[in-house]
């Protein structure tokens, strides 16, 4: 692809289409080696346009063939139109009209899995953001919404179940085919369009809403998943009674369907009543499904059920304001998985991510607003900050209205926008309008991107019994962006005696709201009898870089007594931190390295509280990610930050095997497996008290792992004690467990792909030359995303050591398959270069190698997804 026309798409450039789409009618002749669609579409002139002529550019694709375009019942010539590779316009049409097209595609050589295509034989849709012009001529933006009306044809015996979205009106047959016509009583923009042609089971299941109406829920599945439903079925009836509870949201068709596919770009659509699904983010069962798989589907089945109002009924002008759908939502589906499971754990999950990510998204070249203002591939800003940072966005306007008056906010933002498409600026209006509270600074949010700074300093003053809070905002420059405004910060602030209990605040509670608005601020408790300790940012209030300067012994005090969860994780956390970081800084000096014995008592502590839920324990005991200790660093050392963690690691486990084998003992798993809180709080425990015994690589704590490997009813537990196993020292041992493994699981194509995340973590020294060696056996699938995020992903995302060798072999590996994934699919192409794409934050001889492979993959002909990034990144 010429790079030289690449158009860039500005937010401030938007205008209203030119025409509207009132009805559109879809009908699919699937074939074996071609589809046939047939479109009509019931144009009018918008009144609203302020567009001088009746010009109508419909986009395209150029895999599509037109076979035929009819305006008012009158064929058309290619004198009548203008054809190119990527729209079709018409000219002069009259003020309302109907235009009928017929187009060829081949959905069997679609490799993009973008539009209509094939997975596993099955027939299957993907079209948002720009999907559905692959499939017809069309105005493929989400700011026009048409009623849907949709027939899908094909052969019976080889696609029995034929669906789209809404409700099925007719059916019928015709010699070895047969044909449904399904209508959607809603309307939506074509990127909600969904199809599923194929051999499938169905899993049914029944939902009374609040208002007595019967929904069918139906989950439908290749034959050997149907012993997989069940959790996904569960969570969705949790889901649907939640949204109705907490928001009042009611299910508005009659039948709620669910697709599980093999072959997906991303984790699911939410496409109006027919939801498709990648097959991980939706099968589960004991044997094949970690504690952390249950609860990711249950998470993801609940947010794309939440788009059904959030995102659907509503939805986005354009693609910038991607987020009013995606922040909310995942704000939505955050604080259901809050209310299913443990609330400390999900802020701690969540948090881990956006700091470890997210952070790292908003200081490298690919940063951008939560509503960016320009891009060249929608698809490249999918990211954490439109979703993760979005949705924290979101929590901060519930945190200052409060939950009554967001309620009545969302309401109202529901009750005015219902059928529309809409921007970020009405839905922050409804939350200001229905609360009163000004919010005109808040919406700075929206508009800069960066990670901002807050620096808390204190004083004292013991005759007044005065404390003081001084506080300071800034935000660091961007690409396109310097000289930040302040940010209208909400900071959630506790104050703990030497005892550490919480001094009584504002109204006689332990926290109180700081509202942070200027650059420079001071906040005043009076009435406090001696100096306390600041519990500050309580539940991660803001997404926000805070520094204060902690003692290790107040550190100490607040991870043990902090009435807040996540503070008292956040303390665990700055500990470790501080003690990893000065190793870390040793280590590179060449000197000996010796821990500090106030972490090893401060574990000891943790361990020894038997009144802490072990899902916390297991938390506090987990030690910075090499990814979080990355993020923290002016120049990332990863092979120094791997191993002074290592160093540490080993060191509390021989200074606290006792109490890790005692926790371990206490907490395994006994009797047949369950899923419930409990349950997994101390299975979380168990396997984390394993991970540090077998740090000793001793033969007494391997027998442990194998122990739990062979006994194991569970993922969990087996795929735990598969991990550590594989990633010891113990070579013959490693391989049996993974060639035990893959014997029992090779049927199962998401159980192999974690098997092949194991290998992708190793830290041996080999693991590039494994991860080459299974890419080349007959299970390795390029054209499938999940096996490519499974290994390449994991390899070069999450396994620092090994990739950033100092060879460059890894980097090499990586620009080669970026260069062959850009020919097959884009966006899952361009979604892997991210660990080049911070080539500034390491060493100059690390930055010479990744630049030059950045280089050499520009040098290609690039997809405008993988072009985007590349020269971003090199700017």
């Amino acid at each position: 692809m010429s790079h030289d026309n690449l158009r860039t798409t500005y937010r401030n450039d938007y205008q209203v289409p030119p025409f509207l789409i009132d009805r559109t009618e879809l009908h699919f002749e699937l074939g074996a080696k071609a589809t046939l669609v047939r479109s009509k579409l019931h144009l009018r002139r918008n009144p609203e346009s302020e567009a001088p002529q009746a010009v109508l550019q419909l986009h395209g694709d150029p895999g599509l063939v037109l076979r035929r375009l009819v305006l008012d019942g009158r064929e058309l010539s290619a004198a009548d139109y203008q054809l190119d590779a990527d729209s079709l316009t018409l000219s002069a049409l009259p003020e309302q009209c109907l235009l009928e097209c017929v187009t060829l595609i081949r959905p069997q050589q679609n490799t993009s899995l973008e539009g209509l295509y094939q997975s596993n034989g099955m027939f299957c849709t993907q079209c948002e953001a720009e999907g559905f012009r692959k499939i017809t001529f069309y105005l493929d933006r989400p700011d026009v919404m048409s009623l849907f009306t949709t027939t899908v044809a094909a052969n019976k015996r080889d696609f029995p179940v034929l669906l789209s979205n809404g409700n099925p009106v007719a059916q019928g047959e015709q010699g070895e085919r047969h044909w449904v016509t399904w209508e959607d009583p809603f309307k939506k923009p074509a990127y909600l369009f969904a199809l599923v042609g194929g051999d499938l089971e169905r899993v049914e299941d029944r939902f009374t809403t609040c208002s007595g109406r019967e929904i069918a829920l139906q989950l439908f599945v290749e034959k050997q998943n149907l012993n997989k439903c069940e959790h996904a079925l569960a969570a969705l009836k949790r889901a649907m009674a939640w949204d109705e509870q907490v928001y009042g949201r009611e299910y508005d068709l009659d039948i709620f369907m669910i697709v599980a596919v093999d072959h997906f770009n991303m984790g699911a659509m939410e496409n109006k009543g027919l939801n498709i699904f990648n097959s991980s983010c939706v099968l589960a069962n004991a044997e094949t499904t970690t504690d952390n798989g249950f609860e990711r589907i249950e998470g993801i089945v609940a947010h794309e059920y939440f788009h059904n109002w959030s995102g659907n009924r509503v939805t986005c002008r354009d693609w910038f304001q991607l987020s009013l759908k995606e922040g909310f939502t995942v704000f939505r589906d955050a604080e259901y998985s809050a209310d299913m499971g443990s609330r400390t754990v999900k802020r701690i999950e969540d948090v881990s991510l956006l700091r470890t990510a997210q952070f790292a998204e908003d200081a490298g070249p690919m940063a951008h607003p939560v509503r960016p203002e320009s891009y060249m591939e929608i698809s490249n800003f999918y990211t954490l900050t439109v979703y993760e940072k979005g949705a924290e966005v979101v929590r901060m306007i519930h945190t200052l209205l409060g939950s009554e008056l967001f309620r009545q906010g969302s309401d109202l933002y529901f009750q005015r926008h219902d059928g529309q498409a809409v921007t970020t600026d009405d839905f922050v209006q409804a939350m200001e309008d229905a609360s009163g509270i000004d919010l005109t600074q808040f919406r700075r949010w929206y508009a800069q991107a960066g990670t901002p700074r807050v620096e808390v300093t204190d004083s004292y003053d013991t005759a007044k019994q005065r404390y003081t809070l001084q506080v300071k905002q800034c935000c660091p420059d961007t690409p396109g962006q310097t000289d930040k405004a302040p940010l209208h910060i909400p900071l959630m602030v506790g104050l703990l005696d030497a005892e550490g209990h919480d001094y009584a605040l504002q109204g006689g509670q332990t926290s109180q709201l700081l509202q942070l608005v200027e650059a420079e601020q001071c906040f005043v408790f009076d009435g406090i009898p001696a100096k306390p300790v600041p519990s500050l940012l309580r539940g991660f209030s803001a997404p926000v870089k805070l520094s204060y300067p902690y003692s290790r012994d107040e550190l100490v005090l607040l991870m043990s007594h902090d009435s807040d969860g996540f503070n008292r994780w956040d303390a665990a956390q700055r500990l470790a931190v501080e003690v990893l970081q000065e190793l870390i800084a040793a280590s590179q000096a060449g000197e000996v390295l010796v821990l500090d014995p106030a972490l090893i008592a401060a574990y000891t502590q943790v361990l020894s509280d038997q009144n802490l839920d072990p899902a916390i324990v297991a938390k506090l005991l987990q030690l910075p990610s090499e990814a979080y200790l990355a993020e923290l660093a002016d120049q990332i050392d990863p092979l120094a930050i791997h191993q002074v963690r290592e160093f540490v690691r080993r060191g509390l486990a021989q200074a606290l095997e006792g109490p890790l084998l005692d926790a371990y003992r206490r907490n395994r798993s006994e009797g047949a497996y369950r899923l419930g809180a409990e349950a997994i709080a101390r299975r979380s425990l168990q396997n984390a008290a394993l991970s540090y015994l077998m740090a000793l690589e001793q033969p007494r704590t391997l027998v442990l792992a194998q122990q739990q490997f062979e006994t194991a009813d569970n993922m969990t537990d087996a795929l735990a004690a598969l991990s550590l196993i594989a990633h010891s020292g113990f070579v013959e041992e490693r391989q049996q467990a993974l060639d035990s493994f893959y014997q029992q699981w090779q049927q199962d194509p998401l159980v192999v792909n974690q098997w092949l995340s194991v290998q992708a973590l190793s830290p041996r020294d080999d693991a590039l030359e494994q991860v080459q060696q299974l890419m080349r056996s007959a299970l390795f699938d390029l054209k499938n995303p999940n096996r490519v995020r499974a290994l390449i992903g994991v390899f070069c995302a999450q396994n620092a050591a090994q990739f950033h060798r100092q060879d460059g072999a890894g980097y090499r590996f990586l620009a080669d398959r970026i260069i062959e994934l850009d020919q097959l699919n884009p966006q899952i192409a361009s979604r892997l270069l991210t660990p080049l794409t911070r080539w500034r934050r390491y060493n100059e001889d690390r930055q010479r190698l990744m630049r030059a492979e950045l280089e050499r993959i520009k040098e290609g002909d690039l997809s405008k997804d993988s072009y985007e990034v590349v020269s971003k990144s090199l700017i």
